[in-house]
């Protein structure tokens, strides 16, 4: 058996293992496990590892948000990895309980991670979360480092609050950032002046006008 062969079948073993757990959310044992095999050096413990935890849901957020700032790459990386299978195995359809429980352990985490972390986190909550994260989200506009992912969250988040959070925050970030803003209003079907989109804006002379 080749070593792909041997990665599918213990990742289909963890997976079978947590699915006969009689509880819908992991076990405290079960995680500590998870994390455990995702720190091993060995590559045939901490790939099937990570490939299998989707199903350990929000008990598994906290621990992996704090191991994808580890030192080592790979076990960061393993980590990262993990966390983005339980946020899709949270957002299958007739998931919603757990997803709300997955983004509620992420929006604790937003803050308070290092800005790698954050971004990732964004883009987590783009793809899970609801009108309870557009605040949260929307503070982060005015923070250099990730207003970035967090303007792409919100233009992702479906609903008005989200829609609103953009146009209030055009009026108050930094001039230079608004161009981005105007973009995300426009892909929600908004339409801005006076910010057009840097792409189409002419950087030699030319007779061609900038798009509004």
């Amino acid at each position: 058996m080749n070593n792909t062969s041997t990665a599918a079948t213990s990742a289909l073993a963890i997976v079978s293992a947590i699915a006969a757990t009689p509880t819908a959310e992991a076990q405290p044992a079960q995680v500590t496990d998870l994390i455990a095999k995702i720190k091993s050096t060995d590559d045939k413990v901490r790939g099937p590892a990570w490939q299998a935890a989707g199903p350990l849901g929000a008990p598994a957020v906290k621990p992996l948000v704090a191991l994808m700032a580890d030192s080592d790459y790979e076990i960061a990386r393993s980590a990262k990895r993990a966390l983005w299978k339980v946020v899709r195995h949270a957002g299958r359809p007739a998931q919603s309980a757990k997803a709300k429980a997955v983004v509620a352990e992420l929006l604790l985490l937003l803050g308070s991670s290092a800005v790698p972390v954050q971004r990732e986190i964004l883009w987590m909550l783009s793809e899970l979360s609801g009108d309870e994260a557009v605040p949260p989200i929307a503070a982060l506009l005015g923070n250099v480092d990730v207003r970035e992912d967090a303007r792409c969250a919100l233009q992702r988040i479906p609903g008005p609050k989200s829609l609103e959070a953009l146009k209030a925050a055009l009026g108050t970030v930094p001039e230079e950032f608004k161009y981005a803003l105007a973009d995300s209003l426009r892909a929600r079907g908004e339409t801005v002046s006076g910010y057009p989109t840097k792409k189409l804006t002419p950087t030699k002379q030319t007779s061609v006008q900038a798009a509004s």
